[in-house]
């Protein structure tokens, strides 16, 4: 039997970089004290989700990869403990700006980087205003065991994203995220939509899914946790409330994956000739 043990950090942030990463960093040693192979950190969590608001000055915290406090952190971490860990990070490059996240492999090197596909734009998630739409397309990873697929945040709303990743050969979907209440609207409460969304990607492509998500209030926005792991059928295997800080883990099972997958012959019946509709503008 092939297996593979995840897991997710939910926690809240501050102002302060340092004892961010900090904290960040003992629940990666949390996480891998129960055995985790790959831990998925939340999205942006060197500090307070700064894209609910529009200021030019925060530019000045974006970082090339390598020189990234949250890379260079996590490299360190996952030399010392073995262990996989897909970073998210504001990237600099050059003149431009990144939502990117560095899959970081054991021995601490940087296995690739991905740039965040969809850039969302609305009140208190102000993206455009910082991030270039990513350049680096989809990504997979060979992982431990696993082919390791990586959306950020509002690609998670796209079953597009989940769809390209399993036909690049993904095995296990990763989902960091920044993600809780909307300013614009009190009554509009997005957490059991957020979790059905990646829920039905696991159902329809036949995949384990992990998602990361933070808690607490910053400046009146309010993140809504509720993290999860789910297996293939779309089933929550671990899970965190909206507000507890922690580490949720799983094992799964790659070989009844594969099985499941092939007995459900989603991918057997797929008709791309049909689907050239989805690559035309609207």
């Amino acid at each position: 039997m092939t297996e593979i043990t995840v897991a997710a950090l939910q926690l809240a942030f501050s102002a302060d970089t340092k004892a961010n990463i900090a904290h960040v960093g003992d629940l990666v040693r949390t996480a891998a004290s129960r055995g985790a192979q790959v831990v998925l950190p939340p999205e942006l969590f060197e500090g307070e989700y700064f894209c609910r608001i529009e200021d030019e000055g925060l530019f000045a915290t974006a970082r090339p990869t390598a020189e990234h406090p949250s890379v260079q952190a996590m490299q360190r971490l996952a030399d010392e403990l073995g262990i996989w860990i897909p970073t998210s990070f504001f990237e600099a490059d050059g003149p431009h700006h990144y939502n990117s996240l560095a899959m970081i492999e054991p021995g601490g090197r940087i296995a690739g980087v991905y740039r965040k596909s969809h850039i969302p734009d609305g009140p208190g998630y102000e993206e455009k205003f910082y991030f270039r739409p990513g350049n680096t397309g989809f990504k997979v990873w060979d992982g431990p065991a696993a082919k390791l697929g990586v959306g950020v945040c509002w690609d998670q709303w796209y079953p597009e994203t989940a769809r390209a990743m399993m036909l690049m050969g993904a095995e296990v979907l990763f989902y960091p995220t920044a993600i809780g209440s909307e300013p614009h609207d009190d009554s509009l409460d997005t957490a059991r939509l957020w979790r059905r969304a990646m829920i039905g990607h696991a159902v329809s492509n036949v995949v384990p899914v992990v998602a990361a998500n933070r808690v607490g209030c910053e400046h009146g926005q309010t993140f809504y946790g509720t993290s999860f792991i789910a297996d293939e059928r779309g089933d929550i295997l671990a899970e965190l409330d909206r507000r507890q800080e922690g580490v949720i883990t799983a094992t799964l099972d790659l070989d009844r994956v594969k099985r499941h997958r092939a007995a459900f012959g989603f991918f057997r019946d797929r008709r791309p000739e049909l689907y050239g509709r989805l690559v035309q503008d609207i």
